[in-house]
């Protein structure tokens, strides 16, 4: 159940106090035998070596290469160089006492061109990584897609506002279960679907760049009434038609499984009033509620439904069942936490019809001038340990209480000249927002909630996107100044007295 606006004060403090109470004792021992523990990453913000062994451009890097779309005017061409050096990556993962590794692979190292020829340089490289993993006792947690869709593919149809892309994105996937699926049993069809489809394509802050006129002058093209809609329905369609094909051809041999990762912002009512309370659940259902309901029942959410109309596309009886029930878990990147007031009278929204304004919600992390509390390095990430549990009880109770992993927790520290190695490697408020959330995490599980395993972001500071170097939410430090040397943060020695394994 939400926590209500008007005692958030008073269960911060009290939130405080339990974590404080138990941070103490709280270790992998606390959590379920063979609970999870890893670290997570994406090809693009990790390999780099975007040229190299036959890799065709992706939509990020025509984005990042675009004058005045990196805010520190950076790009992933190196990143931090994974594809030369996984291997000692792996042992510093295998050093902690981590279980697993979640990565990507980019789509246009498999087929350069989107689709037709196999690059086998490419298929080499994931074999010998996930080889180099279980080699180590590490197991491989795959995401198909974390945004970076061939640059081919959006310059012959489109790229996600085709349906052409259905067919494409499951040969796709298909090709890697075909060639890694005897050794991967967890496969995460895509990465932050919402994510992508709102920031693409409705305010056009990330790749492919796209919005309408009227909302940011910078876009070249778009239609924020439409496009993150079609996307978003091509996206579900594109999982389903995956999961279908796996679960008819490779489960039963390969005994994998499949799921979704989404991208969860945790919403308070601003006040106790009956509208904010309301605005606080059609902000869930436009965000997690649009994509994981039509898993789940089959399709979208009522509110959208309503609200959205004619331009909310429709599934077919035949793809609403091929939709529903096409997730073995539920995959949750889970963060920080905003206020929700409603707005449902916000005339320019109406006028404007994009996605965030169909909400009817006003979402952010002020009541007022005073901040929900502590802030990370990014505007966006607020400290809110205590919603971690209030999250899961929310999938419990709402979807019937699926297998869930948490795909993606972390936070960032600012990438400041003025911050010498000696003291980027103090991170002891790190340590104190993992403390927080794992607790909390612990909570929700021993009120019933399936939680199965718990990925921290990052293993390594790494390019964030439209932040470019800017942030760091590494366990490791990385040197962008020496050779991308890795140094070890205080939060790599908790997290090692953490997973030491227990009697």
């Amino acid at each position: 159940m939400a926590f209500r606006g008007g005692t958030m004060l008073i269960l911060t403090m009290m939130a405080l106090l339990e974590i404080q109470i138990c941070s103490s004792e709280i270790n992998r021992g606390n959590f379920p035998n063979g609970f999870v523990f890893g670290t997570a990453s994406s090809a693009f913000q990790y390999e780099g070596a975007v040229k190299e062994d036959g890799r065709g451009p992706s939509v990020w890097d025509t984005f990042s290469h675009t004058f005045g779309k990196i805010i520190d005017f950076s790009n992933a061409d190196v990143a931090v160089d994974q594809y030369h050096r996984y291997e000692e990556d792996i042992q510093l993962m295998k050093d902690m006492g981590m279980d697993a590794y979640r990565f990507s692979i980019s789509w246009s190292r498999i087929f350069p061109n989107g689709y037709g020829q196999i690059n086998q340089a490419g298929v080499d490289h994931y074999n010998k990584l996930i080889n180099a993993l279980l080699a180590k006792g590490i197991e491989p947690y795959v995401t198909l897609y974390h945004w970076d869709l061939p640059q081919a593919l959006e310059n012959k149809y489109s790229g996600w506002l085709n349906a052409s892309i259905i067919m494409d994105f499951a040969t796709y996937a298909e090709t890697c279960f075909q060639k890694f699926g005897d050794r991967v049993k967890h496969w995460i069809t895509f990465n932050e679907p919402h994510t992508f489809a709102t920031q693409g394509y409705d305010v056009g802050l990330q790749a492919p760049g796209r919005c309408s006129i009227l909302l940011h002058l910078f876009c070249r093209a778009g239609n924020s009434a439409t496009e993150p809609y079609i996307v978003a329905h091509n996206v579900l369609l594109s999982h389903a038609t995956v999961a279908d094909i796996y679960r008819k051809k490779y489960k039963k041999i390969q005994g994998g499984s499949l799921g979704v990762a989404f991208d969860v912002i945790w919403y308070e009512p601003l006040t106790n009033t009956k509208e904010d309370i309301d605005a606080a659940q059609r902000a869930q259902d436009f965000q997690l509620g649009w994509f994981l309901d039509p898993l789940m029942f089959g399709d979208y959410p009522s509110s959208m439904r309503t609200r959205v109309g004619s331009r909310l596309p429709k599934f077919s009886q035949s793809e609403a069942a091929l939709v529903k029930g096409s997730l073995d878990f539920v995959g949750i990147n889970h963060y920080t936490t905003f206020y929700a007031k409603d707005n449902s009278t916000n005339l320019i929204g109406t006028l404007l019809h994009d996605s965030i304004a169909d909400s009817g919600a006003v979402t952010l992390p002020f009541n007022g001038t005073k901040a929900i509390s502590e802030r990370a390095s990014s505007i966006w990430l607020y400290i809110v340990p205590q919603s971690m549990k209030s999250l899961m009880i929310y999938i419990k109770q709402k979807y019937g209480n699926p297998p869930v992993y948490i795909t993606e927790n972390g936070m960032d520290d600012p990438n400041s000249i003025f911050i010498s190695i000696k003291d980027a490697l103090k991170d002891e408020k790190r340590i104190r927002y993992h403390t927080g959330y794992l607790s909390y995490l612990l909570a929700s599980i021993k009120d019933g909630c399936n939680v199965k395993g718990y990925f921290v972001w990052s293993l390594l500071d790494n390019w964030e996107w439209s932040a470019g170097y800017t942030s760091r939410f590494g366990l490791y430090f990385v040197d962008y100044k020496d050779n991308l040397k890795r140094y070890p943060k205080q939060s790599v020695e908790w997290f090692k007295n953490f997973l030491k394994p227990t009697k």
